[in-house]
């Protein structure tokens, strides 16, 4: 049985019934897929479900993390790597301190590239990185910082082409050994981060609906990439505005390969490919 309209409103009203989460802005067309995949997963129908939902708070999580997780990878999209390490973080060079929100960072792999980057550029001891995620699961994995060796080998190539080639010309090479920033277990089958690496993230459960800013500062980098391709509209631009409101004068955003700023936020950012620069 394929997911309707009906029961889309259905579960995401029951949901909002019972908790704070308010997923009625979210993509139909993603919210839909999850929700069909869970319904086929736990071979249950969505009366059952919705059932579960408003008598086993347990479950309720379980269901709400199984919607909200998504995947990513070490320095996932090479060419907006090659982006921020040639245009964005120079930037920022200068800077005192620098201060960067990733929002949505999933396990985390995304937070880890960034420092490893930064580290590279002499940039970390000035950074302060913040991190959050709706799903508490995610954050763990995250904080922990270890990951499977076999699905993140391929990424190893990605790193080579991001941290051993210069941007400014990729026939030049720098030698950075793999163990500089995280320890290969193949017997285990783990990629495990250093401890600076793992200490330095301040990872916080955040909403992006309808936390706002709970670090109470102004950012000079927010990256949320690969998230907002599951909000509607409307959603968006809430968004949108939470994160211009958040950045300093000249501050940098980051969206996801398949992301774009449309409507009202647009001509408040200067566009610098997947970057957006605060006007």
């Amino acid at each position: 049985m394929q997911v309707t309209d009906q029961d889309l409103q259905y579960f995401v009203t029951a949901i909002k019934g019972v908790s704070k989460y308010d997923f009625s802005e979210y993509s139909d067309k993603s919210l839909k897929r999850r929700l069909q995949k869970i319904l086929e997963d736990y071979n249950i129908d969505l009366t059952t479900l919705i059932t579960n939902i408003r008598v086993d708070k347990n479950f309720l999580e379980k269901i709400v993390k199984e919607i909200t997780v998504n995947t990513t990878e070490l320095f996932r999209d090479p060419p907006v790597w090659h982006l921020m390490r040639s245009r964005i973080l120079p930037r920022f060079k200068n800077n005192k301190t620098i201060n960067i929100w990733h929002a949505g960072c999933s396990t985390g792999q995304e937070v880890y590239s960034l420092m490893i980057m930064l580290n590279e550029m002499g940039m970390l001891d000035k950074a302060k990185i913040f991190a959050t995620d709706l799903n508490v699961d995610v954050l763990d994995a995250a904080k922990q910082g270890t990951y499977k060796y076999r699905f993140n080998l391929g990424y190893l190539d990605n790193f080579d082409k991001v941290i051993k080639q210069n941007p400014l010309n990729f026939e030049e090479y720098n030698e950075v050994p793999y163990e500089k920033y995280f320890d290969i277990d193949k017997v285990k089958d783990t990629i495990t981060m250093k401890k600076f690496l793992t200490e330095k993230p301040i990872f916080r459960k955040h909403d992006l609906v309808v936390d706002g800013n709970i670090f109470f500062a102004k950012f000079d980098l927010i990256l949320c990439r690969n998230v907002i391709i599951y909000f509607n509209y409307s959603l968006q631009n809430k968004v949108f505005e939470l994160f211009h409101t958040n950045l300093y004068p000249k501050g940098v955003f980051l969206l996801g390969m398949h992301e774009t700023i449309l409507g009202p936020w647009a001509n408040k950012f200067e566009r610098l490919g997947q970057a957006y620069v605060k006007k």
